[in-house]
């Protein structure tokens, strides 16, 4: 198997090897910004990552990948929402930072080798920004902050292919009377006295204590952590700009060498048609699924069911379909005896994931396979492979008490009924429910429960 993943940055598809002479391939992602719950759009660039992760550890050995995924705790989102809620920074972003793991861990993803965060490596931004004022990359701005000069950087662009004219308006900010050009961007912003005041750190030489710009973040950790050129950097298409663009600027003429030799995004999850929104109440965490029965596992397969390089409409269809799914794959796998027979069914999946990362392909193959093959001929190590391939745990289950035993007793009881051709029983039997708070759903194959909405 040799993974082939679109190139962000050539427009082509380009085999993933590791550069440097110790083997060891190294991968950074974007994390979260630790301020609120990640929702599932946010999941859905994680759990392509992982499959990423787990496609490599296949390939060339788990010992040879160095996976980084960073942590935000400091920027404009974090600060506001410790002011809002009158609680200190880092306790805001421990508070989110558990949750965010406990997430991870419900829907199976690999940790990863190095999860730093950006107020633990803030000696390394500022001498990044000092190396890049002595450049003359840099300069600092009257009110003590310290901006990158983009003039500097012919290349600015090259990712996504941005324009110039669309670069003056996109930068156009309220602060641009500090900079030189509107188009140059933060690497250090001076202190505010509007802000907590135990969010600010010693600036670089000459320049103001403040606190770091969200983009150099990235940058210095992945240079501490992984050396100056990366093997694959990669990140939902939202940070293609101006997040990644930057980073590539700072990073390459701070160090002198290409950062990322490969790029990779993935594209938005759409909910129900449309971009996700609270207002329009189709805004979901993991958490809020959960509550409503839905299994974690279910949302990882969910997350699975579209090409990462297309937009995936996630429905609550979609998410029943994944649960239907993950049944018939635990009723497959249990009814394999021992080891098996002939038929690996890895072989299949692995060849659609390692092109491009193809995730509907993978799983037709897989249900293909199944629906080819007794059980008895199926290799449990194959059906194994493939599983650990796509992330799927089939022994993880929703928690027993997101439905009251007394409701999940009352739907079957309905359920039973409707079977029966009794619509007068399986009416009250309903209209119970929906006293208790619940709604029941009828499907093809078979019913669920959701909180009634108030």
């Amino acid at each position: 198997m040799v993974l082939r993943l679109h190139d962000s940055l050539r427009r082509e598809t380009r085999e993933l090897r590791p550069s440097h002479p110790d083997g060891i391939f190294r991968f950074y992602n974007c994390g979260p910004t630790v301020y609120a719950p990640a929702h599932i759009g946010n999941f859905r660039t994680f759990v392509v990552n992982d499959v990423i992760r787990r496609l490599l550890e296949l390939e060339i050995g788990p010992g040879r990948v160095r996976h980084v995924r960073n942590l935000t705790d400091v920027d404009d989102r974090t600060i506001t929402q410790s002011r809002k809620e009158g609680r200190p920074l880092a306790e805001i972003t421990r508070h989110w930072t558990a949750i965010f793991h406990e997430d991870c861990a419900a829907l199976n993803l690999l940790p990863p080798h190095a999860e730093p965060t950006a107020t633990g490596y803030i000696r390394e931004q500022v001498n990044m920004i000092e190396v890049l004022m002595e450049k003359g990359h840099a300069y600092r701005a009257a009110d003590g902050s310290v901006y990158f000069r983009l003039a500097t950087f012919p290349d600015y662009g090259r990712l996504s292919r941005i324009q110039e004219r669309e670069l003056q308006v996109t930068n156009a900010v309220a602060d641009a009377d500090h900079k030189d050009s509107v188009s140059d961007f933060a690497l250090w912003k001076a202190y505010k006295p509007e802000e907590d005041g135990t969010v600010q750190w010693p600036g670089p030489r000459t320049a103001a204590a403040g606190r770091p710009g969200w983009h150099i973040e990235c940058s210095a950790m992945s240079k501490a952590l992984l050396g100056d050129t990366i093997d694959l950097h990669t990140g939902g298409v939202d940070l293609l700009f101006p997040h990644h663009e930057n980073e590539i600027a700072q990073s390459e003429c701070c160090n002198g060498v290409p950062f990322a030799r490969h790029w990779y995004h993935s594209e938005h999850l759409l909910v129900d048609g449309t971009t996700m929104s609270k207002s329009k109440g189709n805004y979901h965490t993991l958490r809020d699924l959960v509550a409503k029965g839905h299994e974690a596992m279910a949302v990882r397969y969910a997350l699975l069911m579209g090409h990462p390089r297309k937009q995936l409409n996630f429905t609550l269809d979609s998410l029943h379909a994944a649960a239907s799914a993950l049944r018939t794959l635990r009723a497959a796998r249990a009814a394999i005896p021992g080891a098996g027979g002939p038929v690996d069914v890895s072989a299949p999946v692995l060849a659609a994931l390692a092109d491009d990362l193809n995730f509907p392909g993978a799983l037709g193959a897989l249900f293909t396979a199944l629906k080819a093959s007794a059980p008895a001929e199926l290799n449990a190590a194959g059906f194994d492979r493939a599983l650990f391939a796509l992330g799927l745990d089939l022994s993880a289950r929703a928690p027993a008490a997101a439905i009251p035993p007394a409701v999940t007793a009352l739907a079957e009881r309905r359920w039973a009924a409707k079977q029966a051709r009794d619509f007068a029983a399986a009416d009250a039997l309903r209209a119970e429910l929906t006293a208790a708070g619940w709604a029941m759903l009828d499907r093809k194959d078979g019913w669920s429960l959701e909180p009634v909405r108030k």
